[in-house]
């Protein structure tokens, strides 16, 4: 009897990037998604194993999303390439969620409305950042 478990002891149907594909990815679990990012395993250990680590380590999503490569390195299985990966897909949905608050797309009415731009834009880092936004006005007349 083996003791390891691989991607490839799963049927076809339960493996993550074949569920992807015939059910779409609202039907991944989040460990299953972040094994998709992730790519590969170690020998003898699932990515899906790997996977699970960096959740139960980190605690949740926005915590595993703050972490660095260093920390993320420390988990068996993720080397920093594995690491970039990680911070690189957490990144793009950073990014994803800026694309509405483009100069001409963002409808500002009060002060409120730009403070929760700017929180966005800065949640999680760890660092001082500058960014600025020209924001460029535009009179209504109802």
């Amino acid at each position: 009897m083996k003791n390891t478990f691989t991607i490839h002891d799963l049927p076809l149907t339960e493996r993550p990037r074949e569920r992807l594909i015939q059910f779409g990815i609202e039907a991944l679990s989040t460990q299953e998604i972040l094994a998709l990012v992730i790519g590969r395993g170690i020998k003898g250990e699932s990515v899906l194993v790997t996977a699970q680590k960096l959740l139960v380590t980190f605690g949740n999503l926005e915590n595993l999303g703050k972490a660095t490569i260093a920390e993320l390195s420390k988990i068996k299985g993720i080397g920093p390439a594995k690491a970039a990966q990680i911070k690189a897909a957490f990144e793009l949905g950073n990014r994803v969620q800026c694309i509405s608050e483009q100069p001409g797309k963002v409808k500002i009415k009060s002060p409120d409305d730009i403070l929760a731009i700017v929180k966005r834009r800065l949640k999680g880092l760890k660092k001082r950042v500058f960014f600025s936004y020209i924001i460029r006005y535009k009179k209504s007349y109802n």
